[in-house]
């Protein structure tokens, strides 16, 4: 069973309406932060339900803005995942701050709210909770915890751009929200990011140092009427989101729920053809939320096969099947181990579940065919090498 033309891991959706748009802010003459990004971010809020939302360039800006907004300084601790992207240690680090790791559950690989409280400390500021995968984490339980503890609660939903927790939308329930617009979302702008949240506070300083800390941004001073007069508070940084981005956003989420739509539908597919598969763990989704599938990721059972995760990529490879596994944990990257004391053996959930973790190809462009074709594959692998 050997492919000559690979299926890649991910393609994005972008449709002639897309295009059209990019193309007339192109023709527009106003191509860096403006009207575009200012209704997008007027537009997302409304998706989202937060008061406020901030067009950015990446997630892991609106990941630093909202710890800078929330006062992390040297000195404090912010609790978050080892199972997630190295952004998310790396903007405490930018800060001052130290990462704290706290396990996942077993079951939805999403941070364990049990073991966030069991390493609140005097110094804890923060807790970056990720929705792994698509899937929110336990909201409610980390929700009632930063009350009682007095934390920020900064939520990553760089994979859950249109989930939900119990009805509602992700995006308006923590103190901050962090959204990815990167080319494999479920939601791209080629590069970029937002910030939601319904803390006026949070947005106002958010928004002084998205752009150099000034008091006035570009579209301000030079649409008709504005002043060209502005002064620097804060010493911000250049994390805004040009209008040619913001062009593409609009469309993209416009046609979410229908993206969203199609992945889950393509994620049931393949999850019935390989239900049998006994090697195989798949994922699953819990009862009251609204799993947007960004990830479809397995896990292999070790005991029921004679060879390795890394084998178990590599022979899928060889049959066509372009993989990728989310994520290299946090506390493995040397920076993280060497310079703050983080040994394995420390996480036992997250290091025994990360040997076994593979994301299959999962986007709206593929077709039946596509889907039939990854499990045709894994289940080929399995059957080849099982015990």
């Amino acid at each position: 069973m050997t492919h000559t033309d690979p299926l890649p891991y991910n393609r994005p959706d972008i449709t002639e309406e897309e295009i059209a748009e990019v193309v007339a802010t192109l023709r527009s003459g106003w191509l860096t932060t403006g009207p575009r990004a200012a209704r997008l971010e007027q537009e997302f809020a409304a998706y989202t339900g937060a008061a406020h939302a901030l067009a950015l360039n990446s997630a892991t800006a609106a990941l630093h803005l909202g710890l800078e907004a929330a006062g992390v300084s040297a000195g404090d601790e912010v609790i978050t995942t080892p199972l997630t992207f190295a952004a998310c240690a790396n903007v405490i680090v930018h800060l001052g701050a130290a990462p704290v790791l706290a396990d996942v559950c077993a079951d939805d690989l999403n941070i364990d709210p049990e073991q966030v409280e069991r390493h609140i400390t005097p110094r804890t500021k923060a807790v970056m909770a990720v929705h792994y995968a698509g899937q929110p984490c336990q909201m409610d339980a980390l929700l009632d915890l930063c009350r009682r503890r007095g934390l920020f609660l900064l939520e990553d939903a760089a994979h859950a751009t249109g989930a939900m927790y119990r009805g509602q939308m992700i995006g308006a329930l923590g103190d901050a929200t962090a959204f990815s617009f990167y080319a494999t979302k479920n939601l791209t702008t080629g590069e970029g990011g937002m910030l939601t949240t319904n803390r006026p506070e949070v947005a106002e300083r958010a928004r002084i140092m998205t752009l150099h800390g000034m008091n006035r941004d570009a579209w301000k001073r030079y649409d008709r009427g504005g002043s060209w007069y502005y002064e620097v508070v804060a010493p911000g940084y250049k994390y805004n989101m040009p209008d040619i981005a913001a062009a593409l956003g609009q469309v993209q989420l416009r046609r979410l729920e229908e993206m969203n739509a199609r992945r889950a539908a393509l994620a049931m597919r393949l999850s019935a053809a390989l239900a049998d598969c006994e090697p195989i763990q798949l994922p699953d989704a819990r009862p009251e939320v609204r799993h947007v599938w960004h990830l479809y990721v397995i896990r292999i059972r070790a005991e029921a096969l004679r060879i390795d995760r890394a084998r178990f990529i590599e022979e899928l490879a060889a049959r066509g099947v372009s993989t990728s596994v989310h994520f290299i944990p946090i506390h493995y990257h040397p920076y993280y181990r060497e310079g703050f004391g983080f040994e394995r053996g420390s996480l036992p959930v997250t290091e025994g579940e990360y040997e076994r973790l593979i994301s299959l190809p999962l986007y709206p462009t593929m077709t039946e065919a596509d889907v039939d074709r990854v499990a045709d594959a894994v289940r080929d692998v399995a059957r080849e090498w099982r015990r």
